[in-house]
Protein backbone atom coordinates (compact mmCIF):
# COMPACT_ATOMS: atom_id res chain seq x y z
CA UNK A 1 0.00 0.00 0.00
CA UNK A 2 1.16 3.47 -0.57
CA UNK A 3 0.64 7.04 0.82
CA UNK A 4 -1.83 7.86 -2.19
CA UNK A 5 -4.07 4.58 -0.98
CA UNK A 6 -3.68 5.37 2.84
CA UNK A 7 -4.90 8.84 1.87
CA UNK A 8 -7.79 7.85 -0.06
CA UNK A 9 -8.92 4.71 2.58
CA UNK A 10 -8.92 7.94 5.77
CA UNK A 11 -10.73 10.50 2.94
CA UNK A 12 -9.13 12.96 4.79
CA UNK A 13 -9.31 12.12 7.89
CA UNK A 14 -6.33 12.64 10.98
CA UNK A 15 -4.31 9.27 11.27
CA UNK A 16 -1.34 7.91 12.83
CA UNK A 17 0.48 5.39 11.53
CA UNK A 18 1.46 2.38 14.27
CA UNK A 19 3.78 0.45 13.03
CA UNK A 20 6.19 0.32 10.17
CA UNK A 21 8.22 -2.84 8.67
CA UNK A 22 11.75 -2.16 6.67
CA UNK A 23 11.58 -2.94 3.18
CA UNK A 24 13.57 -6.42 2.88
CA UNK A 25 14.00 -7.09 6.28
CA UNK A 26 11.84 -8.57 9.18
CA UNK A 27 12.55 -5.47 11.75
CA UNK A 28 9.14 -3.52 12.48
CA UNK A 29 8.88 -0.57 14.90
CA UNK A 30 5.58 0.19 16.80
CA UNK A 31 4.98 3.40 17.88
CA UNK A 32 2.74 6.64 17.12
CA UNK A 33 4.28 8.15 13.83
CA UNK A 34 2.47 11.04 12.28
CA UNK A 35 2.72 11.01 8.59
CA UNK A 36 4.40 13.81 7.04
CA UNK A 37 2.63 16.66 5.94
CA UNK A 38 2.29 16.74 2.54
CA UNK A 39 0.85 13.09 3.14
CA UNK A 40 -1.98 14.13 4.53
CA UNK A 41 -3.02 15.97 1.90
CA UNK A 42 -5.65 14.42 -0.41
CA UNK A 43 -4.00 12.65 -4.02
CA UNK A 44 -5.13 15.81 -5.97
CA UNK A 45 -3.07 17.90 -3.94
CA UNK A 46 -0.55 16.28 -3.51
CA UNK A 47 -0.29 15.93 -7.42
CA UNK A 48 -0.81 19.58 -7.59
CA UNK A 49 2.11 20.01 -5.58
CA UNK A 50 4.47 17.87 -7.13
CA UNK A 51 3.39 19.43 -10.39
CA UNK A 52 4.41 23.01 -8.92
CA UNK A 53 8.03 21.52 -7.45
CA UNK A 54 8.34 20.27 -11.24
CA UNK A 55 7.64 23.60 -12.71
CA UNK A 56 9.90 25.37 -10.60
CA UNK A 57 7.05 27.29 -9.19
CA UNK A 58 5.81 28.76 -12.25
CA UNK A 59 2.80 29.50 -12.43
CA UNK A 60 2.41 30.07 -15.77
CA UNK A 61 3.88 26.59 -16.39
CA UNK A 62 0.98 25.43 -13.94
CA UNK A 63 -1.49 27.28 -16.12
CA UNK A 64 -0.77 25.52 -19.28
CA UNK A 65 -0.03 22.06 -17.27
CA UNK A 66 -3.83 21.82 -15.85
CA UNK A 67 -5.73 24.17 -18.43
CA UNK A 68 -6.76 26.76 -15.91
CA UNK A 69 -6.21 30.65 -14.93
CA UNK A 70 -4.11 32.20 -12.98
CA UNK A 71 -6.32 32.95 -10.07
CA UNK A 72 -7.18 29.64 -10.05
CA UNK A 73 -3.44 28.27 -9.30
CA UNK A 74 -3.34 30.80 -6.78
CA UNK A 75 -6.43 29.88 -4.95
CA UNK A 76 -5.39 26.22 -5.11
CA UNK A 77 -1.87 27.21 -3.99
CA UNK A 78 -3.26 29.45 -0.65
CA UNK A 79 -5.84 26.32 0.58
CA UNK A 80 -3.21 24.02 0.43
CA UNK A 81 -1.07 26.03 1.96
CA UNK A 82 -3.41 26.98 4.81
CA UNK A 83 -3.45 23.13 5.19
CA UNK A 84 0.31 23.13 5.89
CA UNK A 85 2.20 23.92 8.92
CA UNK A 86 4.53 26.56 8.75
CA UNK A 87 8.04 25.36 8.75
CA UNK A 88 10.71 27.94 10.12
CA UNK A 89 13.58 28.14 7.53
CA UNK A 90 15.49 30.93 9.74
CA UNK A 91 15.32 29.90 13.23
CA UNK A 92 16.78 31.96 15.75
CA UNK A 93 20.77 31.59 16.46
CA UNK A 94 22.45 29.85 19.41
CA UNK A 95 24.52 31.37 22.11
CA UNK A 96 27.34 30.02 20.94
CA UNK A 97 26.51 31.59 17.07
CA UNK A 98 25.89 34.34 18.74
CA UNK A 99 29.31 34.66 20.74
CA UNK A 100 31.19 33.20 17.47
CA UNK A 101 30.01 36.73 14.95
CA UNK A 102 30.90 38.57 18.05
CA UNK A 103 34.43 37.15 18.57
CA UNK A 104 34.80 37.86 15.01
CA UNK A 105 33.71 41.12 15.28
CA UNK A 106 30.51 40.54 12.84
CA UNK A 107 28.43 42.18 15.52
CA UNK A 108 28.50 44.53 18.48
CA UNK A 109 27.62 43.75 21.93
CA UNK A 110 24.45 45.49 21.96
CA UNK A 111 23.10 43.21 19.02
CA UNK A 112 24.95 40.16 20.49
CA UNK A 113 22.66 40.99 23.70
CA UNK A 114 19.53 41.39 21.47
CA UNK A 115 19.76 38.38 19.53
CA UNK A 116 20.31 36.55 22.90
CA UNK A 117 17.71 38.17 25.26
CA UNK A 118 15.51 37.52 21.65
CA UNK A 119 12.31 39.23 20.60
Amino acid sequence: MDWQELTDLTRGRPFVVERVRLTGSDIAIEGRFEPPQLARLSVEDQVFVAAFVRAHGSIKEMERIFGVSYPTVKSRLNRIAGQLDFVETDPAPSGADVVDRLRRGEISVQQALAEIEGP
